[in-house]
């Protein structure tokens, strides 16, 4: 194994402690664990394993929306909880 140094905020290293405790395991060992899999889900294997899920999901489902297509920026905002902007196109917080 390689000896590396992070710094981590006090409430990280709190937490991390914390889950170390209630895990029975390391802090290094929980964060080689995280670390692994987050790397995983970055790597070659884990963008296939979205692509194929992302697919397999697609037409799946139906909104009952004639016009979603063209309006899905303002259905997105309005269960995001935003309000659609008149002019940028970006929405504002309700």
């Amino acid at each position: 194994m390689v000896r590396t140094q992070v710094q981590l905020t006090e409430e990280q290293f709190a937490a991390l402690k914390a889950a170390s405790i209630a895990e029975g395991v390391s802090v290094s060992e929980l964060i080689r664990i995280a670390l692994d899999r987050f790397l995983e889900t970055r790597g070659a294997a884990g963008l296939k394993e979205r692509t194929e899920r992302a697919i397999a999901a697609a037409g799946k489902f139906k909104s009952g929306l004639g016009d979603l297509a063209k309006r899905h920026n303002e259905y997105f905002a309005e269960a995001a909880g935003y309000e659609p902007a008149e002019t940028s196109g970006q929405g504002e917080e309700k």
